[in-house]
C-alpha cells in the first residue's frame, strides 16, 4: 500500500489518532504534513516520521484560526507542490449542558474546532485535491450516532454534523474524482480524556463494551491508510466504525 510521493496532511497529529496515522503513512513512503499546537510533541512524532522513513513538514496551527488553517495548505504548497491526501483529525470535546447553563460556551468552544475548522480547511484544500485527484478522512466518532451524557452533547452534535458534512462533501466533489469518508472510532486509549480534563479509566471502558477491550490509535491510523489508499478507490461517502462493538449497547 505504497504512498511513495503523496502528500498527507494530518491535523491533530501531535498525539493519539493523528500521530499514529502520521506514522502510518510516513512508513509508506508519503511525505506528512503534521498540524498541532504543541510544537514539541510534533517535533518528536516529526522524527519517529523520519525513522519510518517519511519526509515531514511541521505545521503549528490553531485550528480555531482562519488565518492558520490557509497557512497550513499554502505552507505544503509550497514545500511539496501539492496535496493527496487531507485527514481532518483535530477534535476535542469542552463540557456543558443545558442544566448548569454553560451550552452556549461549550457548544461554540467545540464546533469552532470539530466542525468549522473542517470544514474551512476542506474548502481551503479542495481545489488542490481536485488537480490530483486526492481524498479526504475525516476523523468521527460513534458519540455522533448515540445519546450521551449532558456534559458531552456539544461533542456528540459536532461529530453527527461532521458525518453529514462528510457525505455533502462526498456528493460533491465526487463529480470532481475526489473521495470523502470518515472513521468513527468508539474508546481509543488517547489522551483526550485528559485533554478534557475527565478522570476515566480505560480499562474500566473497555470493560464495558462487547469485545471487553479499548481501540488502540495505531488500529485507527491502519483503516485511515486504507481508506487514503487505491485499494478504496470505490469508498466515497461512507463510515467506518470501530468501535469494539460499543454501538451494539444502544442499537
Amino acid at each position: 500500500m505504497s504512498f511513495a510521493g503523496k502528500v498527507v496532511i494530518v491535523t491533530g497529529a501531535s498525539s493519539g489518532i493523528g500521530a499514529a496515522a502520521a506514522l502510518v503513512f510516513a512508513r509508506e513512503g508519503a511525505n506528512v504534513v503534521i498540524v498541532g499546537r504543541n510544537e514539541n510533541r510534533l517535533s518528536n512524532i516529526a522524527e519517529r516520521c523520519t525513522q519510518n522513513g517519511g519526509t515531514t513538514l511541521l505545521v503549528k496551527a490553531d485550528m480555531t484560526n482562519d488565518d492558520d488553517v490557509k497557512r497550513i495548505v499554502d505552507e505544503t504548497i509550497n514545500r511539496f507542490g501539492k496535496i493527496d491526501v487531507l485527514i481532518n483529525n483535530a477534535g476535542l470535546s469542552v463540557s456543558g449542558s443545558i442544566s448548569n447553563g454553560d451550552i452556549l460556551k461549550s457548544y461554540d468552544g467545540t464546533l469552532a474546532v470539530n466542525l468549522r475548522a473542517v470544514v474551512h480547511l476542506t474548502a481551503v484544500a479542495a481545489p488542490h485535491l481536485v488537480k490530483t485527484k486526492g481524498n479526504i478522512v475525516n476523523i468521527s466518532s460513534i458519540a455522533g450516532k448515540m445519546s450521551t451524557t449532558a456534559l458531552a452533547l456539544p461533542y456528540s452534535i459536532s461529530k453527527a454534523g461532521l458525518d453529514h458534512f462528510t457525505r455533502g462533501a462526498a456528493l460533491e466533489l465526487a463529480s470532481s474524482g475526489v473521495r470523502v469518508n470518515s472513521v468513527s472510532p468508539g474508546p481509543v486509549r488517547t489522551d483526550f480524556f485528559d485533554n478534557a480534563g475527565t478522570a476515566i479509566s480505560w480499562d474500566i471502558l473497555g470493560s464495558r463494551l462487547p469485545l471487553q477491550r479499548c481501540s488502540e490509535p495505531e488500529e485507527i491510523g491502519e483503516i485511515i491508510l486504507y481508506l487514503a489508499s487505491e485499494k478504496a478507490k470505490g469508498i466515497t461517502g461512507s463510515d467506518f466504525v470501530c468501535d469494539n462493538g460499543g454501538l451494539l449497547r444502544v442499537s
